[in-house]
């Protein structure tokens, strides 16, 4: 072959594998912010940020499905919380927002009771902040097809914990390769997102979120998942055993302004 022909096959071949990796779909990343708080006033005050300030800002952003979210548990609880999700098409742009609507007037504005509280009468007790990215198997958020009153749906964010960096991986494994994915979505259980944590205070750990119309439905959905015999085969598995070491469940409902 003259050398000249060679070049030009070797060039093209070199463009389509580039091309090719450039056209492979890549994960989301999200981000979840944990708001505690106390008291009704803070309570009040941080809904006003996030449906008049924040969220307007992050539309603006291009970030347009935003999830805000309170415990069932909130009633009764001494530690009250705020779940806000967001999620972004890469870390930069997840890790870029802030600035971005800083730069915002309206935002600023919106957001100048929140901005400006006093050191004494504070909006919130602490926030804390999550930040993941999609598994392989589940690589964009999935807006839930949910048709009841808000008021009555449940949406359940999970978390799981393990010992060790190689359990962790196991579990990971599990979802993905071990088609526990694929049992979540074959079952209807309507997942939003299942994810690894990148950066957490309970690392190593991963984190998803399924959602159903009411409490019964999702009871009914649990109890075909742990009687299904593709999870009793899976389960079994040695490869698979002892991957979690805690996990915590969170029932939660959506504000009247979440898009989701």
């Amino acid at each position: 072959m003259p050398m000249r022909l060679f070049c030009a096959v070797l060039f093209f071949a070199l463009s389509f594998n580039v091309n090719a990796e450039d056209s492979k779909p890549s994960p989301e990343y999200y981000q979840i912010k944990v708001y505690h708080f106390k008291s009704s006033e803070q309570e009040t005050l941080l809904d006003n940020y996030f449906k008049m300030a924040y969220l307007p800002a992050l539309h603006k952003a291009g970030i347009k499905n935003v999830g805000v979210f309170k415990p069932l548990a909130n009633d009764t609880a001494s530690d009250k919380k705020i779940y806000i999700y967001i999620s972004a098409k890469s870390l930069d742009k997840l890790m870029g927002l802030t600035p971005v609507i800083q730069k915002d007037a309206a935002y600023m504005t919106a957001a100048k009771e929140y901005m400006d509280a006093e050191y004494n009468k504070q909006p919130f007790v602490r926030f804390e902040t999550i930040v993941l990215k999609a598994f392989p198997l589940a690589l964009t958020m999935q807006l839930p097809a949910l048709k009841g009153d808000r008021k009555d749906r449940v949406y359940e964010l999970r978390s799981y914990e393990s010992a060790t960096e190689k359990l962790y991986n196991s579990k990971v494994k599990q979802f993905n390769e071990g088609g526990e994915i694929k049992l979540f979505k074959e079952l209807d259980f309507n997942g939003v997102f299942y994810a690894e944590v990148l950066s957490g205070s309970r690392m190593p750990n991963l984190m998803y979120m399924t959602t159903f119309e009411n409490m019964a439905e999702r009871d009914a959905h649990w109890k075909n998942f742990f009687a299904h015999p593709d999870w009793k085969t899976l389960s079994a598995k040695p490869e698979y055993q002892h991957n979690v070491s805690k996990s915590e469940i969170n029932f939660l409902r959506p504000t009247e302004y979440s898009d989701f």
